[in-house]
């Protein structure tokens, strides 16, 4: 099971918004490691994956943050639902490194980002690296790439968005399991714990889910067209990554297909690929070969973490 509480962290962003974070490990280390979460899910994914990264760390002081995406968590919502876009949620991250480059100096960035996280994550390493507050180090990229799926998309815009209740934390868990079937087999605590940050106390006693249901307007917007303009634009922003990469793909993942996963180990940064059977979209980080593989990467046990 999970490890101790974070300490959530929020920064004032654009339209007076509240952008928040949970962070783990030394609030004064010089390395950060960023996790981003899915499309509708939020930081507290992570609990584990924090948890392992602070104790592989040791004597080597890290910082695990874990943002909450507008609209999502501890995060206010947007104005626009147009808005609910990767760029808008990029452009969140620049106050939010800011207020943590304030707090305490940032000598070394990593991002790990899952589906939608990792989408801003090459958006982010992506960019001229003199624009940027930070330049990312290593990157993770957890079963997603520059080009997606449009079956799997269409599987997603099925069901986000919709605004279902239930009585009971365990009766939500139960209906996320299976609306999550692609994370692969988990105990029954740990799908509770992965289910129970998702959920907001609702009227009557019930609970909801704990995202704004507009961040499913992109999905209706979409089309076979735009994704496929899209992947070209990310094609190029992948090309100009620096850091090194490490892909996470679920061997049963209907949105990162096999062909993507072998061109991203070809092109642009030559991410190094590691496939993990019996998961679909997408592997959370719990299982132990999952998180051997990040700590591996970011944290290697004969490397100086620096490097």
């Amino acid at each position: 099971m999970f490890a101790s509480e974070p300490v959530l962290h929020s920064v004032t962003g654009a339209q007076n918004r509240r952008l928040a974070w949970w962070q783990w490990g030394a609030p004064d280390a010089p390395h950060l490691v960023v996790c981003v979460h899915g499309l509708t899910r939020q930081g507290r994914d992570f609990d584990a994956i924090a948890a392992a990264l602070v104790a592989r760390a040791q004597g080597r002081a890290v910082r695990v943050v874990c943002p909450d995406v507008a609209g999502r968590g501890q995060s206010d919502p947007l104005p626009d639902p147009q808005a609910y876009q990767p760029l808008t949620y990029v452009a969140d991250m620049l106050p939010v490194l800011a207020d943590l480059q304030r707090r305490a100096p940032i000598a070394a960035l990593d991002w790990v980002g899952t589906s939608m996280g990792g989408i801003m994550g090459m958006l982010y390493a992506g960019s001229p690296q003199d624009t940027l507050p930070v330049p990312v180090r290593r990157l993770v990229l957890n079963d997603v790439g520059p080009e997606l799926a449009w079956a799997a998309l269409q599987r997603i815009g099925a069901y986000v968005g919709q605004t279902p209740e239930w009585d009971t934390v365990e009766q939500a868990a139960a209906a996320l399991r299976v609306t999550n079937a692609g994370f692969g087999p988990h105990s029954d605590a740990d799908w509770l714990e992965l289910s129970r940050h998702c959920l907001r106390a609702a009227p009557g006693g019930r609970w909801r889910l704990h995202y704004d249901p507009a961040i499913a307007q992109v999905f209706r917007d979409a089309t076979p067209e735009a994704n496929a303009q899209a992947s070209a634009v990310m094609w190029q922003l992948y090309d100009r990554i620096t850091a090194r990469v490490l892909l996470i793909r679920g061997g049963a993942s209907d949105l990162l297909t096999p062909a993507v996963a072998r061109e991203m180990a070809v092109r642009g940064p030559k991410a190094t690929g590691v496939e993990f059977a019996g998961v679909g979209h997408a592997p959370t980080l719990i299982a132990p070969g999952q998180q051997r593989a990040v700590l591996d990467f970011l944290l290697p046990e004969t490397t100086d973490a620096a490097s």
